[in-house]
């Protein structure tokens, strides 16, 4: 089992940046973290992934979020940070964190948070 604890989301004016974190505890048949990151769900949209850093450092962006939002993470306690730069009406959104915890079988299980919802507007 995973358990994932959000903070960061608000409303923010366009052109401002919030600071998302996401901190992964596990137990049971989890033994680690490997993937971490966040998915967004817009109203009448389709959800999709924003951003996503491996254990090794590794990540991978949503073309429209390149160059405005950084993905890190302290692999010592499992915690991830989204920090969001000149933050966009279309990026609001509520923002999931989404976590691959290891099993001892051959696939990953996939874990989200509740959400924290970022309203971007003037």
């Amino acid at each position: 089992q995973v358990q994932l604890v959000e903070s960061g989301g608000g409303p923010v004016q366009p052109g401002g940046s919030l600071r998302l974190s996401c901190g992964a505890s596990y137990s049971g048949s989890i033994f680690g973290i490997n993937d971490m990151g966040w998915d967004r769900q817009a109203p009448g949209k389709q959800r999709e992934l924003v951003a996503v850093i491996t254990k090794g450092g590794s990540t991978n962006y949503a073309d429209s979020v390149k160059g405005r939002f950084t993905i890190s993470r302290e692999n010592a306690n499992n915690t991830a940070w989204l920090q969001m730069h000149n933050l966009k009406p279309e990026d609001t959104a509520v923002y999931y964190c989404h976590v691959r915890g290891e099993t001892w079988g051959p696939y990953d299980n996939d874990y989200w948070g509740r959400g924290t919802q970022v309203t971007v507007s003037s």
